[in-house]
C-alpha cells in the first residue's frame, strides 16, 4: 500500500487523482491549472507533480502579492523540479486605473475593487486561458456559501471552457492533513491564521469560526467574496445579460 494510500482520507485523495489523470487524458496540452499558491493549490501541485505530470501549472502574479507568496514560487520551482509559469496583467491598464483612481482605488468602492481585480486577475486569466478547452481550480464547497454547490466537472460560462475541481468534496482539515502527510511547501502566511491569500492589500487573518472567505475584501459589508475568476452560473448568467445591455 502507497503513502498517498495510507492517507487519513484516502477515498478522497485517490478521487482528485483521478479527475486530474482523466482531465489530462482527455484535454492533454489543452488544460491547464492556473493556482494561487493556496493551501488547497499547493496539493494539487503536490498531486499533478506525482501522478499527472505535464499538466502546465502558472500562478497570476497581480503586482500586489505578499512577499511570502513570491517565496512560495521559488520553493514550489525547487521542490518539484517543475517550471512554473507566471502570467502578469498589461502594465498599460494598470497604469491608466492607478493614474485615473490611485494605487488603493479597491478601498473606495465595490465597483473600483471590482475593476482592480478585473484587470489585475481576471483579464491576465482570460489570456492564459485563451487556446485551452478546459482548467483546474482548487476550490472546496466548504469554503463560502458561494461555492457550496460546486461539483467535480462543470461547465464553466464564464470562460468557455470544461472545469474540473478536484478537491470539490475535501473540508479545510483534509487539506492541511494532506500537506502534513506529504510535506508540502506552503505559504507561511497560512501559519499567522490567513487562509484565503490573495492580493496583500486585500487580505487579513480571521478569527476562530469565521468563514474561510472573511479574510479577503472584509471591508465590503454583504458582498459576494468572489473577485470574478470563479462566477456562480447564476451570477455569470447576469453578467452576460449586463454585457448584452451595455452595464459593465
Amino acid at each position: 500500500m502507497s503513502a498517498r494510500e495510507r492517507c487519513a482520507h484516502a477515498e478522497h485523495v485517490m478521487h482528485a487523482i483521478d479527475l486530474l489523470e482523466q482531465a489530462r487524458a482527455r484535454y492533454g496540452d489543452k488544460l491547464v491549472y492556473p493556482c494561487s499558491l493556496g493551501a488547497e493549490g499547493v496539493v494539487l501541485i503536490d498531486m499533478i507533480a506525482s501522478h499527472a505530470p505535464g499538466i502546465r501549472i502558472l500562478t497570476l502574479d497581480t503586482g500586489r502579492l505578499p512577499q511570502s507568496t513570491y517565496d512560495l514560487m521559488d520553493k514550489v520551482r525547487a521542490h518539484y523540479g517543475l517550471h512554473l509559469g507566471v502570467v502578469l496583467p498589461d502594465a498599460h491598464e494598470v497604469e491608466e486605473m492607478v493614474g485615473d483612481h490611485g494605487l488603493n482605488l479597491f478601498y473606495d468602492s465595490v465597483a473600483l475593487r471590482q475593476q482592480c481585480c478585473e484587470i489585475r486577475k481576471v483579464q491576465p486569466l482570460r489570456r492564459a486561458l485563451a487556446g485551452n478547452e478546459a482548467w483546474i481550480t482548487g476550490r472546496l464547497r466548504s469554503q463560502s456559501k458561494e461555492r457550496a454547490d460546486i461539483q467535480a466537472v462543470e461547465d464553466d460560462r464564464v470562460f468557455g471552457l470544461k472545469k474540473y475541481n478536484p478537491l470539490h468534496e475535501w473540508s479545510w482539515q483534509q487539506v492541511w492533513d494532506y500537506i502534513r502527510a506529504f510535506d508540502v511547501p506552503y505559504n507561511r502566511l497560512h501559519d499567522e491564521h490567513f487562509v484565503s491569500i490573495g492580493c496583500e492589500p486585500c487580505t487579513r487573518a480571521i478569527a476562530v469560526g469565521e468563514d474561510v472567505r472573511a479574510g479577503r475584501w472584509w471591508w465590503e459589508i454583504e458582498t459576494a467574496s468572489e473577485c470574478g475568476l470563479h462566477m456562480n452560473p447564476i451570477r455569470a448568467g447576469k453578467e452576460e445579460a449586463n454585457e448584452q445591455g451595455g452595464g459593465i
